[in-house]
């Protein structure tokens, strides 16, 4: 079921209905929800969705699953696989709506996470954090020639709570509330505002997206998801006064901690985001999983839930999609449009950024950004003096 004009309307109400009424139900399953699950499963197995849920939900794992729920939460695999039984375009399709989701229906997640991140395999292990030095990294590109601009984030939940889909009013209020306190204690280069969505004007929120600075609502893969019930209630940004230090609550995740700025410093930007990570984590208690480390909204996002990315220009390899999807392949990249995912690129603009998150300590992941972007630049110049 392809989410169109048509099919909002229904599915909006679907959806509010599938992923605000199971926190206190009873842990069956309803047969009303059993019986969509199970017709829109069919769809998505009879469609050419290329999503990792179709590749890995099989009729024996859905079967499986399809009646279990979360033990606090009740959540169930419709939470889950909402999204991409919406979305047959989807990359993943998949979303975990509360911390035991990866356990209750780790046989779906796990594949899933061992595809998406290469290789890491349900008996593996999250590396313990290990940030390091950004000093480690030169400049990518002094001249300016190539890298418009560097910026590094990474998601962060409260522990005790659960995730989008499962989130009352009352914990989003709580959300912004405990996450606005901390904000009011940075210092020095993080000193700055917040300021929530609910109290924002329009004109103000439009100049802050056309600046990429905030997220917006109405992304249709997270709509489906159940992530944007009660918009914008308990939603916001905390900006420094240098703008180049960002704090998104309730988004995607419940924190989403940015470092940014003009040019290809990656390691200084990299070093800021960190001393803000380390300041917010003396004052909350952010959820992290033995195995999965820091634990998300989106599995793509689990591990360290690091992505560094740059927006950046390559027109010989923008010309040349078969060495482009080949040197990202190689060095393990991203490639999207200029605002992110499910977006196009806008002058020539395209934002590249380290694909994997889990497995690798966080400065194992700059390092591999770094040594990708590098390599792209140095491939870019090649192909110029041809």
């Amino acid at each position: 079921m392809l989410l169109n004009s048509k099919t909002r309307p229904k599915f909006k109400f679907l959806t509010s209905w599938i992923l605000a009424t199971f926190r206190h139900a009873s842990k069956k399953v309803d047969k009303n929800l059993l019986k969509q699950m199970e017709d829109d499963f069919q769809k998505l197995a009879d469609s050419k969705s290329k999503s990792l849920l179709r590749r890995h939900l099989t009729k024996e794992i859905f079967d499986k699953l399809k009646t279990q729920t979360t033990p606090s939460y009740n959540s169930t695999l419709m939470h889950c696989i909402s999204s991409g039984l919406c979305n047959h375009d989807s990359g993943v399709g998949l979303y975990a709506p509360d911390p035991e989701a990866y356990k209750v229906f780790a046989d779906l997640f796990d594949p899933v996470i061992e595809d998406y991140h290469k290789c890491f395999r349900k008996t593996d292990k999250q590396p313990e954090t290990a940030f390091g030095k950004g000093k480690d990294f030169e400049n990518l590109d002094p001249d300016g020639n190539f890298i418009v601009s560097t910026r590094v984030r990474c998601g962060r939940a409260l522990k005790g709570f659960p995730f989008n889909p499962c989130l009352t009013e009352e914990d989003y209020n709580k959300l912004q509330s405990e996450i606005c306190a901390a904000l009011k204690n940075l210092k020095g280069e993080y000193k700055g505002c917040y300021e929530s969505l609910s109290t924002m004007d329009k004109c103000s929120q439009q100049k802050l997206i056309d600046d990429h600075l905030l997220f917006k609502e109405g992304d249709r893969f997270l709509e489906a998801a159940g992530a944007s019930r009660f918009w914008p209630i308990g939603r916001g940004i905390y900006l420094n006064d240098a703008k180049n230090f960002v704090v998104w609550v309730n988004e995607e995740d419940h924190i989403r901690i940015i470092s940014m700025e003009k040019g290809g410093d990656l390691g200084k930007v990299y070093d800021r985001m960190v001393g803000g990570v380390e300041a917010l984590g003396k004052q909350l208690q952010f959820n992290r999983d033995e195995r999965l480390g820091f634990l998300t909204f989106c599995p793509t996002n689990l591990g360290t839930s690091i992505r560094a990315s740059v927006h950046i220009k390559l027109p010989k390899l923008m010309n040349d999609p078969e060495e482009l999807k080949e040197l990202s392949e190689r060095y393990r990249l991203q490639i999207r449009g200029t605002s992110g995912e499910h977006s196009e690129a806008k002058d020539g603009v395209h934002d590249i950024s380290n694909q994997r998150r889990l497995g690798l300590t966080e400065y194992e992941i700059i390092k591999e950004m770094h040594t990708g972007i590098k390599g792209l630049i140095e491939a870019e110049k090649k192909a110029k003096s041809c």
